[in-house]
């Protein structure tokens, strides 16, 4: 210990006289220097015990004492035993539940070095024998062994050859933690392994984990998963071969015109390029990797991609006779689907779907998926409400009915600006008094249309030739607000049945994705296209 006995209760004694500590109770050191490891930085960990049934409290008190910083906890036999019995249950239905703080609790105190109340901290770690805990670590450091080293594996069939090299350094890290813990030696931090395999004195068993501390490639991954078994952490022979590709509950794939957009728990929307969209479309769920690998010929280097979707959660690796593999480093940072930086093409939502940058992009659509929804129908209800107006704007000017024509002139701004609007991703939209003002929201780019909506003044109209130069702006702005917003392909709904139901198709594709992200839908009768598929419900 790097503390002499002397000095250990120098600093115990200068702390009782800072805390509130009954007479009676325990007092243990736990932590690195009571396992002889630590050094002079190292914090001086105090435990204290009362026996009682009550609740004392969990956040540590931090002093400086004798040059260095103290923690000291307290505990009641009451606590401790809620603590092992906890261990005990999880461990016994699934050693993967425990949580490493409670695991790191446990083996802190059954690890820990007296300084007062011999008769109760002997009692006390008596509750759980130290044999039982260390079969939990070994069952518990083994579990993520086997997960990282088959995530190793996949990667390296994916072609993510660094990364797949640094899963097997964690899961040897893993492996050797686990053997360690059937040896006794259960410390959880790994900062301490050198000195965990110095004391076990396996020079062998130490020389083969050193020589893998660094490397890459197929080889090193091969080296990495022999040592891993050898060290008593089975599940990993077998290949890649024991691979699945699987779905993921709560991905959702929705296609309007040629783009492809995953949806991940109702809240993500991710935007795939063309090639990455024709590799999603290819998978078939169940299949083994290799053959998913295989069965796709129109993709350059399908793995990178494959990966990509592992690391967003849009699928899941499972190992036959295993289940789903899901890696993690304990005492790191949490592992799982990750979110990349949201998408920065703009408009967010254009009528073919998100933008994204290149045909290999999985880019997240930078709207929580309701709003994206949302957005999309809004967007494609306002390209057929411009048919709508201006085919009542063209009558009323035929027939002469200025006052008609004023307003569905002005409704001609409005459902611009609404489209326009919708597509940056603004949702709720303005009411109508102000839609066209709010404009001002939308960033430089859009300032020509900006601009020419301010500039037509639709409360001249009273001759055919104002309604002629009116007219031509009107158009005008429409042309580019469908440009801006990728609605040039919208149909001119009002020529004929085809035109009609091509809009319905339009209208379909995006209606059903906001159903089934239960955004707001732009009117009540997209409720009867969605009952009937898209088509219009009286035709026979």
């Amino acid at each position: 210990m790097i503390l002499s006995e002397d000095q250990l209760r120098r600093i115990a004694e200068q702390t009782l006289e800072q805390v509130a500590a009954a007479p009676d109770w325990a007092m243990v050191l736990e932590g690195s220097i009571a396992e002889c490891f630590g050094n002079p930085s190292s914090d001086v960990d105090f435990l204290l015990i009362a026996e009682d049934d009550g609740e004392l409290p969990t956040m540590p008190s931090i002093l400086f004492v004798d040059g260095r910083r103290v923690e000291v906890r307290t505990r009641t036999t009451g606590q401790i035993a809620a603590q092992f019995a906890e261990l005990r249950a999880k461990a016994a239905r699934r050693v993967s539940t425990l949580h490493e703080d409670l695991l790191n609790r446990c083996q802190r105190l059954l690890g820990s070095h007296v300084i007062r109340g011999d008769a109760l901290v002997a009692k006390v770690k008596a509750m759980l024998p130290a044999d039982e805990f260390a079969g939990v670590m070994a069952r518990w450091w083994g579990h993520y062994a086997r997960q990282s080293a088959r995530q190793a594996i996949a990667l390296g069939a994916l072609g993510q050859h660094e990364e797949a090299a640094a899963w097997a350094r964690s899961g040897l890290v893993q492996a050797v933690k686990a053997w360690a813990a059937r040896q006794g030696e259960t410390y959880l931090e790994p900062k301490w392994l050198s000195m965990q395999l110095d004391r076990i004195g396996d020079a062998e068993t130490a020389a083969r984990y050193w020589s893998l501390s660094e490397g890459s490639g197929q080889q090193y991954l091969s080296d990495c998963i022999q040592l891993t078994d050898d060290l008593g952490v089975t599940g990993c022979a077998g290949g890649v071969g024991q691979l699945s590709v699987e779905r993921v509950a709560g991905v959702t794939t929705w296609q309007t015109g040629d783009r492809v957009h995953v949806v991940r728990d109702k809240r993500d929307v991710f935007a795939l390029g063309s090639t990455a969209g024709r590799m999603w479309r290819s998978i078939v769920f169940g299949r083994s990797l290799p053959d998913t690998l295989a069965a796709v010929t129109a993709v350059d280097d399908p793995g990178e991609l494959v990966a990509d979707f592992l690391r967003l959660g849009l699928v899941r690796l499972a190992w036959r006779g295993g289940g789903t593999v899901s890696p993690a480093l304990p005492l790191g940072a949490p592992t799982g689907p990750i979110s990349p930086p949201p998408s920065r093409a703009r408009p967010s939502v254009q009528l073919h779907g998100a933008e994204v940058g290149d045909d290999r992009a999985v880019e997240l659509v930078p709207l929580p998926a309701t709003r994206f929804g949302a957005a999309a129908m809004n967007l494609m209800w306002s390209n057929v409400l411009i048919e709508n107006v201006l085919e009542d704007l063209s009558g009323a000017v035929a027939r002469g009915q200025w006052r008609v024509a004023q307003l569905s002139a002005h409704r001609v701004l409005l459902v611009c600006a609404r489209g326009l609007l919708s597509a940056y991703g603004v949702n709720p939209l303005p009411p109508d008094s102000d839609v066209v003002r709010r404009l001002r929201l939308l960033p430089e780019e859009v300032q020509p249309i900006r601009a020419l909506a301010a500039s037509i003044d639709t409360s001249e109209l009273g001759s055919p030739e104002q309604a002629k130069s009116l007219l031509a702006d009107l158009k005008r702005l429409v042309a580019l607000t469908r440009t801006a917003t990728g609605s040039l392909v919208f149909p001119s709904s009002f020529d004929s049945t085809r035109a009609w139901e091509q809009t319905l198709a339009i209208g379909y594709d995006w209606l059903r994705l906001g159903a089934y992200l239960d955004a707001d839908l732009p009117i009540d009768e997209a409720r009867d296209l969605l009952t009937s598929g898209g088509r219009q419900p009286h035709v026979a």
